[in-house]
């Protein structure tokens, strides 16, 4: 990736076939982050089960379009806990522009709390994306991390339903054996969010698409449904030489 506060959306952004964001069974990266209240803390300083991590910003029409889910889902597992990792702008528009500064990084993430009943907690990456890369680097993954730290589910675009039958199996003593296929974006969600991103955000996503389309929707798809997608139990400990991030 270049440029990681990119001010146009491109395709080009990202390596969509070679998705780089840790695996099952590996060490999840840590660091100290910012919440939108000053404060700070670690990413896997939690007491629940399991974590699950979903990267995301205001931007991005895939994070917003499985909001829903997920909220229903951090209400369901109560002894789970759900955080997201608020990135850079997936599609910056003339109204909400890229980051230039990290206090214009911290009022956009503060727009996610819009009273739909989204109470996850929302930790906000440095201005050099140094989680968002050691996550992968893409705009709506997720990671399911258990108490020994470890990855026991990733997928580098977040279908929900996959997610939550990932936590059902994790939480029944067995392996997140799902697949976890791409989902387009919801039509209506997609245009409330780029009006509301404001002019250029579409169009730049619309000049993407064609490639977006099948890097997503046929090449991915047709490899998870191939299989051979990586599996860890439960209470993995995790594989010796996997990376881990600690910020101050």
């Amino acid at each position: 990736m270049v440029s990681y506060n990119y001010e146009n959306f491109s395709s080009s952004r990202y390596d969509l076939g070679d998705f780089a964001g840790p695996a099952p069974g590996d060490r999840a990266p840590d660091a100290v982050l910012e919440l939108a209240d000053g404060s700070r803390r670690r990413l896997l300083d939690f007491e629940g089960d399991f974590l699950v991590i979903e990267t995301g910003s205001v931007t991005c029409p895939l994070f917003q379009t499985r909001r829903k889910t997920m909220v229903r889902l951090s209400s369901e597992y109560e002894n789970v806990d759900f955080v997201v990792l608020y990135v850079r702008e997936a599609h910056p528009g003339a109204r909400i522009s890229q980051h230039r500064e990290m206090t214009e990084k911290v009022a956009c993430a503060r727009r996610l709390d819009d009273g739909g009943g989204d109470r996850r907690l929302v930790l906000i990456d440095d201005m050099d994306g140094s989680v968002h890369k050691a996550y992968g680097g893409f705009p709506n993954a997720v990671f399911i991390v258990n108490r020994n730290g470890c990855v026991v589910f990733a997928s580098d675009w977040n279908d929900p339903q996959a997610t939550g039958q990932a936590l059902k199996l994790l939480q029944e003593g067995k392996p997140a054996d799902v697949r976890s296929f791409f989902k387009p974006v919801s039509p209506a969600v997609g245009v409330r969010t780029f009006r509301s991103s404001g002019r250029g955000s579409a169009r730049d996503f619309f000049k993407g698409l064609p490639v977006l389309f099948w890097q997503n929707m046929i090449r991915r798809n047709l490899r998870v449904l191939a299989g051979g997608q990586p599996v860890a139990g439960p209470d993995v400990n995790c594989r010796v030489g996997s990376g881990y991030l600690i910020l101050p």
